[in-house]
């Protein structure tokens, strides 16, 4: 497992190579999703994000409303799936193993 501090040292070190960042979080929005759908094609990945509106799966319908789609190159999609296993590493060494329904652990 990777600590925190190894992760910030190459982060730092890779920075400096590259020169600084600026994070300009001004024109920043914050949203939530509890559904997440993601489709591609040979020069992009996009994800739809959206919020599951209906109470019970009674009835065979879900209603989902989409709030955010997000268009990804692939090396960036590509990055985001590293960035995203390292989180959730770090997240069920602190806290459990996440279980999704439908799918087998790993």
């Amino acid at each position: 497992m990777v600590s925190k501090a190894t992760e910030v040292k190459a982060g730092e070190a890779a920075r400096s190579e590259a020169g600084k960042i600026h994070w300009d979080d001004s024109q920043m929005r914050s949203g939530y999703a509890n559904v997440c759908n993601v489709s591609s094609t040979r020069e992009e990945v996009v994800l739809l994000f959206g919020i599951n509106q209906s109470w019970s799966r009674a009835g065979g319908e879900v209603k989902i409303q989409l709030t955010d789609r997000i268009i990804l190159s692939p090396f960036v999609a590509k990055s985001l799936a590293g960035l995203l296993n390292n989180v959730i590493r770090e997240y069920e060494g602190r806290y459990g193993t996440l279980v999704i329904e439908g799918t087998k652990s790993s």
